[in-house]
């Protein structure tokens, strides 16, 4: 309990008291302030569109995920199509083309994957000792990758103008026929692959588009962390560190 003395201190230093059994805690967030997009029904069906997508596995990230509706709510209206490099059951994708007016879009959505999990050659001696690629066997031996394309196909069946891309990046990508990006998102949790991704559409990212990197601030992920920094860095972008574990350019 808090001493009167102290109550009285912080009111007159201008904070505001607030009951602490309203916190928002999930996906490492911890905070009191307020949270009420989650009762926006728009924002409730992208949700739940997610979860469509995933058989019902909730990550309970839904501050994460109104990050990413409202950046590509905003990426929406500049130039170019969409990206994602790291779609596994479509979570994220299937949000966000629920929450935007999709078929009023002249857009095309690139979901690239190699429907298999990650490629465990590509984590660094930096990652192994951070435990990344111990944890990314225990996902595959658990079935948390999906590979059944034909149920990912299924999931997009309801939108127009999705390109499912198989393979692995950076080796995949050459071959994606994209001049112009308004939003991408990197998550395969893996530095080497991000980075190649963001080095290699960084030039095709329109003035306003966003890049959103879903474990850019993670606990135990800075390895990619300084990958992504190194490769913005040289590009003269500056990465907007989120408390989700999230980072973001507006280019």
């Amino acid at each position: 309990m808090l001493k009167p003395w102290l109550a009285r201190t912080l009111r007159c230093a201008g904070y505001q008291l607030v009951n602490v059994r309203k916190m928002y805690e999930f996906d490492g967030l911890h905070t009191v302030h307020n949270a009420n997009f989650r009762e926006d029904r728009r924002f409730q069906s992208a949700y739940l569109r997610g979860l469509q997508a995933t058989g019902g596995v909730d990550p309970h990230s839904s501050w994460r995920i109104h990050i990413g509706l409202w950046a590509a709510s905003a990426a929406a209206r500049m130039p170019g199509d969409f990206v994602e490099c790291g779609v596994n059951a479509g979570f994220l994708s299937s949000a966000i083309l629920n929450y935007l007016d999709w078929a009023s879009l002249d857009k095309h959505f690139y979901l690239v994957d190699t429907f298999e999990g990650p490629v465990l050659a590509q984590y660094s001696d930096a990652e192994i000792e951070r435990g990344r690629l111990s944890a990314a066997k225990q996902c595959l031996s658990a079935g948390a990758y999906v590979t059944d394309m034909e149920r990912i196909r299924q999931n997009y069946l309801e939108w127009g103008r999705i390109e499912l891309i198989k393979g692995r990046v950076p080796d995949i990508l050459p071959s994606i026929d994209v001049r112009s990006i308004a939003f991408l998102h990197l998550d395969m949790n893996c530095a080497y692959p991000e980075a190649a991704a963001l080095r290699h559409f960084w030039p095709y990212i329109s003035t306003g588009g966003i890049a959103l990197f879903d474990d850019y601030a993670y606990f135990g992920c800075d390895a990619q962390a300084r990958a992504i920094s190194d490769v913005a860095s040289a590009m003269g972008a500056e990465i907007l560190v989120l408390p989700t574990g999230q980072g973001m350019i507006v280019k």
